[in-house]
């Protein structure tokens, strides 16, 4: 099965006024595996966001290796992407942001769907019920939609590209919170529907749980735990996993966890 995504000893570097530099991403290694939900998770601020940039080919190393299924993603600057990166696709954080304000829902999920092989296509009709929309949304303009709506637009024009891995850059961040897990399902639901693998990055641990296999939890550039979500929530071994599930809010108020 096609999807393999590879990332080791991965560095990347921002250089700073003074010759400083700051290590945005420190060393971090994984694996997701074809059909697997993998869960990023940290503070603002840790690198996940610049990991993501950097796993889609937007941002150089400045050290390590990123593979998909054998072959390498370096970063693209102005050049086309080659085909076998539009296997790897990402849903951006800012729903209003992310779509063309100028344009239909419908004509901005065609161009998603023109990169897909042709025996493998799919319809704007079959995406948009695939993320819950109706089908008349094709015809309206983004500024018509509310944010939850937009980020359903924008995982629907993501799957049309029919990508193998589907990365979420906090999806769900910007969204009121009653909607946040139903979005996060609904990405996770529509990305294995497809045979799509997920990287679903978050700084909240709470919706990870739901929505993921396997969490990795990243600290100040570094993966400092990992391992299959309910053994992580049950049993933390890193004190820093330890504090953040403490802070999940609880119905007695008290958290989660002491933090060790």
């Amino acid at each position: 099965m096609a999807g393999h995504l590879t990332v080791r000893d991965v560095h990347v570097v921002y250089k700073l006024p003074g010759r400083r530099q700051l290590a945005a991403v420190d060393g971090v290694s994984f694996d997701l595996a074809p059909g697997e939900v993998l869960g990023l998770v940290g503070e603002s601020g840790c690198g996940k966001s610049t990991l993501a940039r950097t796993i889609c080919g937007l941002e150089p190393l400045a050290a390590g290796t990123v593979e998909f299924d054998g072959q390498p993603v370096v970063a693209l600057g102005l050049r086309k992407r080659p085909g076998h990166l539009l296997r790897i696709q990402m849903v951006f954080q800012n729903p209003y942001s992310s779509l063309n304000p100028r344009r239909r829902v419908g004509d901005q999920i065609e161009d998603a769907l023109a990169i897909a092989p042709p025996s493998e296509r799919s319809s704007v009709d079959r995406l948009l019920d695939d993320v819950e929309l109706d089908r008349g949304a094709a015809n309206l303009f983004p500024h018509q939609f509310s944010g939850g709506q937009r980020q359903r637009i924008a995982i629907a024009r993501a799957m049309g590209a029919r990508p193998d891995v589907l990365v979420g850059d906090e999806p769900i961040a910007s969204l009121d919170a009653s909607l946040q897990a139903k979005v996060a399902t609904l990405m996770r639901d529509v990305a294995l529907k497809n045979g799509a693998s997920l990287l679903f990055i978050s700084h909240d641990l709470s919706v990870v749980r739901v929505v993921a296999d396997r969490v990795a939890v990243m600290q100040a550039g570094r993966i400092v735990e990992t391992g299959p979500v309910a053994a992580v929530w049950n049993a933390p071994t890193d004190p820093y996993t330890r504090r953040l599930l403490a802070a999940i809010p609880t119905a007695d108020g008290l958290g989660r966890l002491p933090a060790a």
